[in-house]
């Protein structure tokens, strides 16, 4: 019985998945983000190589499919395939952004959008055999969203409503009391001479979430901006692959749950036809599922797979 693989790879976390071909689970392993936008192709391939290892999986296997943060453009792509080529784990190989793992996970309709929105944004979808994708670089191709993009609006309406050229606002006292600071231009100042990482602005997004759903105005306002963006996103999809009613799989750590305010207004303002749903498995699932589906593998097999998944 042949083998297949599935990687998931995102900014915090990669997932590995090794399967038989016919469903049956052999290995599942996590290790550390593969971001190659961070790191680099040859880094990512290093660090999915010791998962790959501690799988056990015997190599090569028939299909290996690597949905991966940082595959935004084709160089990205290309960069990355030939990192993994030059591994030679398997006979056969796909390489595309993260965002088509949540998108596969979530559903087996052939006509489905996916947004992630959990430290970035980003949109993907596919219409039999047309796929509509986008460089979602961030501020530079256009895009507003994301934990980290939402903790810097924070940060800096915070500050606004500290010194009084903005809103008041209770996202000044959450920007003080999560990085233990006086004031919020002290954050601000650290942040700016990188004594603090601006990506740990991110770690605000779930207090925005709550004081918007407590009843600030200004936070509200960054969860009515955000939950507009992700509906701009799939909009747009919908409308690049030329259809009314799709799927619309909402994933990422600022939507996983399928609930929360921020969940609840995207879901208010979906177009009509748009169908919202949550992935029933994590995003890796569809990453196995896909290299499944290029083997040819039976239904029954994947849902074999989800079904063992779901038991451990």
């Amino acid at each position: 019985m042949g083998l297949i693989l599935g990687v998931d790879g995102g900014n915090s976390k990669t997932a590995l998945l090794v399967a038989t071909t016919d469903g049956e689970l052999v290995s599942s392993v996590r290790g550390p983000g593969t971001n190659s936008h961070a790191v680099g192709p040859a880094a990512v391939a290093e660090a999915i190589g010791a998962l790959v290892a501690e799988s056990g999986a015997r190599l090569p296997v028939e299909h290996a499919t690597f949905f991966l943060c940082g595959a935004d453009v084709p160089a990205d792509i290309e960069g990355l395939e030939r990192a993994i080529d030059e591994r030679g784990w398997a006979r056969a190989r796909t390489v595309d952004n993260d965002t088509f793992a949540l998108l596969r996970a979530g559903t087996d309709a052939e006509t489905a959008v996916a947004v992630i929105c959990g430290a970035g944004i980003n949109v993907v979808g596919r219409s039999g055999d047309r796929a509509a994708r986008y460089p979602s670089l961030g501020w530079e191709t256009g895009d507003w969203g994301g934990a980290e993009m939402l903790g810097r609006e924070v940060l800096r309406l915070a500050a606004r409503g500290e010194d009084g050229r903005g809103e008041p606002t209770v996202l000044a006292a959450i920007v003080r009391e999560h990085f233990g600071a006086a004031t919020v231009e002290d954050v601000g100042a650290d942040v700016h001479y990188k004594r603090m990482p601006q990506s740990r602005l991110g770690e605000l997004a779930p207090q925005v979430v709550t004081a918007a759903a407590g009843g600030d105005l200004v936070a509200r306002s960054l969860i009515d901006r955000l939950a507009g963006e992700i509906v701009l996103m799939a909009r747009r999809a919908m409308r690049d692959l030329d259809v009314e009613e799709a799927d619309v799989v909402l994933g990422g750590g600022m939507l996983d749950g399928g609930h929360g305010l921020l969940y609840e207004t995207v879901v208010a303002q979906l177009p009509e036809g748009a169908r919202p749903v949550l992935a029933p498995d994590p995003p890796v699932v569809g990453a196995a599922i896909a290299a499944l589906d290029s083997v040819g593998a039976a239904d029954g097999a994947k849902q074999r797979l989800r079904e063992e998944l779901r038991a451990r």
